[in-house]
């Protein structure tokens, strides 16, 4: 008995032993979670995949996209920004890459990060005639004004967001209110959210603005209209975005990039495994919009809906990280 007790201890130790190797073999590293839905399971996901599949001690910290990415560039932390919206510091992130102080590993949505106006999938389908906005324009009949039914509407974001600014611009440049459509001020986020809900609850026309990835188009299924013209990122920036300017011109909405950023001393010293995974990880908005949705009606929290990624879409994820670590993952799940 002593000598199997003996035997038993040591392997005890010799197991600990390999673990504690592991995790300095990545490390400990910071992850940072932005004060959005679509950020927190992401940095969740990471956290699990790391520690669980690569014996990793990832902890999670708050942020958000412009102080995180110049923490990063200026002090090397956190290590890792799994949702990164580059475009919104394009400065930042050319000043970062060309001092060699953060590489960008992959778009960790790989369709971008989307803005436009919508219309419920119900009635696309009903209408496949329907596919621009100059096809909604034509027919107010099928997106009814709430307040006056003679006419169609287009609902707008609340005062203060830049997709408002720019679909008021929008609605002057295809001639919305010549085609017989009011431009609806929702007032907050809660009224855009609440006026696509009675919609769908009504099955009633809809047109407006929204993004993805959000929990809201997991939920409700839209579809985005196309512009009919192409981008122009001059008119885009002197006057689609512009409040100011008077006459806009129809243009195109530009996606946003929304990347993986890593502290480039950290990826420098991290196991080639680890940098694999972050360069493969990489997911659709219709991916993150149905987790998001589930969250949201179980009140869940990141962490949550991390295993619940993981738990029902193994064949993607699998895809991501090595045979070892998708084992050792699926044993932590």
């Amino acid at each position: 008995m002593k000598r199997l007790m003996a035997s038993l201890t040591v392997t005890t130790a010799l197991a600990g032993f390999s673990g504690m190797a592991a995790a300095q073999d990545c490390g400990s590293l910071t992850i940072a979670s932005m004060n959005w839905q679509s950020a927190e399971l992401a940095a969740a996901v990471d956290q699990f995949i790391l520690n669980n599949g690569y014996g990793c001690s990832a902890e999670i910290i708050q942020g958000d996209t412009v102080p995180t990415i110049t923490s990063m560039v200026e002090k090397g932390q956190p290590e890792i920004a799994p949702e990164g919206w580059v475009d919104l510091v394009p400065e930042v992130i050319k000043q970062g890459i060309d001092e060699g102080k953060i590489v960008v590993t992959t778009d960790i949505l790989s369709d971008g990060a989307v803005q436009g106006w919508w219309i419920p999938k119900y009635i696309a389908d009903a209408n496949p005639n329907i596919k621009t906005i100059d096809d909604v324009l034509k027919h107010p009949e099928l997106f009814p004004d709430p307040e006056d039914s003679s006419k169609g509407a287009v609902f707008n974001g609340p005062q203060g967001w830049g997709g408002t600014v720019v679909t008021a611009q929008l609605y002057k440049a295809f001639g919305a209110e010549a085609a017989g459509f009011t431009l609806v001020d929702t007032g907050s986020a809660a009224g855009l959210d609440g006026s696509i809900a009675r919609a769908y609850e009504q099955k009633q026309g809809w047109v407006g603005y929204y993004w993805a990835p959000t929990a809201l188009l997991g939920k409700y299924e839209m579809v985005k209209l196309g512009h009919g013209v192409d981008l122009d990122m001059d008119e885009w920036k002197s006057c689609t975005s512009n409040a100011d300017c008077a006459e806009p011109k129809k243009n195109d909405w530009p996606k946003d990039k929304v990347q993986t950023v890593v502290a480039k001393a950290w990826a420098d010293t991290a196991p080639a495994e680890v940098m694999d995974y972050l360069g493969k990880r990489s997911w659709t908005n219709a991916t993150v919009n149905g987790v998001m949705a589930w969250m949201t009606d179980n009140q869940a929290t990141g962490e949550d809906g991390a295993r619940h990624f993981l738990e029902q879409n193994e064949d993607l994820w699998k895809a991501w990280v090595s045979p070892e670590a998708a084992e050792k993952i699926k044993a932590a799940l």
